[in-house]
């Protein structure tokens, strides 16, 4: 599963990651640290059927959980070396997961990521107020589909669509498919000797896109802004064991997915994000 990667990896051209930053895929860049990212998890209550009010879903969010991650390219043997370090495969699963944006990229040039996933339903990740210094970014995840809605209306002012289903609004507010692919993912437990069963379980999913690009994923969860620090170490200690060279950067699926198969809406979040990082 490892040795599953794209030829135009890992190149010198900037890449702009998931979460709107530009990735280098081989260049240390202090600019852009370690490559980790903080999203803060969000699951927000079910709300009444109304027009777009993003005030009254917003503010009825549930804070949730901080998912602290960093992606990598596996290696050859990457399975056997997780069990050597004690690892549990939880599972297999093979889903299909589906972006929508307008033809514009009006969400994604803005740092939206619109998703469908088969069997799971919609979520929407857009940037959070980080609380944290450092070389990471926080991002909120929505996955109640009237709170998704109400924050698609405010990012593309739009208002009065009806009763807030993600069916009634994909047509008004213009949103189409921009990528749909099959990933197949084996997802491992990490436990080490001696720890703390207050402090974070180490995760690590390991991802085989349909148009072969393998890409893998150290997180932890952690509850409170505090805690980041400590799972960070954790995770870098891990991805150290692991192989993973102290300065890789990985672009999730869907960039090197439009990379190759979209290359104009590629170059377009290349030309916006390159912009927006001065």
């Amino acid at each position: 599963m490892g040795g599953e990667r794209l030829a135009v990896l890992p190149g010198l051209q900037p890449v702009p990651a998931e979460d709107g930053h530009i990735l280098y895929p081989g260049l240390p860049t202090a600019k852009f640290g370690r490559g980790w990212r903080v999203q803060s998890q969000v699951r927000c209550p079910r709300l009444s059927p109304q027009s777009c009010n993003p005030s009254s879903a917003l503010d009825s969010m549930a804070q949730g959980l901080i998912e602290v991650e960093r992606k990598f390219i596996p290696g050859p043997g990457i399975e056997e070396r997780l069990q050597e370090l004690g690892g549990i495969l939880e599972h297999r699963i093979t889903f299909r997961d589906t972006y929508y944006d307008t033809p514009e990229l009006s969400l994604m040039r803005s740092n939206h990521w619109l998703r469908q996933r088969e069997g799971s339903g919609w979520e929407l990740k857009y940037p959070g107020a980080s609380g944290i210094s450092g070389p990471h970014t926080e991002y909120k995840e929505l996955t109640s589909e009237s709170a998704v809605v109400a924050q698609l209306c405010e990012v593309l002012g739009a208002k009065g669509l009806g009763d807030g289903t993600m069916a009634a609004v994909l047509g008004p507010l213009g949103l189409q498919e921009v990528a749909s692919f099959v990933t197949k993912r084996s997802s491992w437990k990490l436990v080490f000797p001696g720890v703390n069963e207050e402090e974070p379980v180490l995760k690590v999913d390991l991802d085989t896109a349909d148009f072969g690009y393998a890409v893998g994923e150290v997180e932890a969860l952690v509850q409170e802004e505090a805690e980041v620090p400590t799972a960070l170490k954790k995770i870098n200690s891990l991805s150290s064991m692991l192989g993973v060279p102290a300065q890789e950067r990985a672009p999730g699926k869907l960039i090197v997915y439009l990379q190759h198969f979209r290359p104009q809406d590629y170059r377009r979040l290349l030309e916006v994000n390159s912009s927006t990082e001065d």
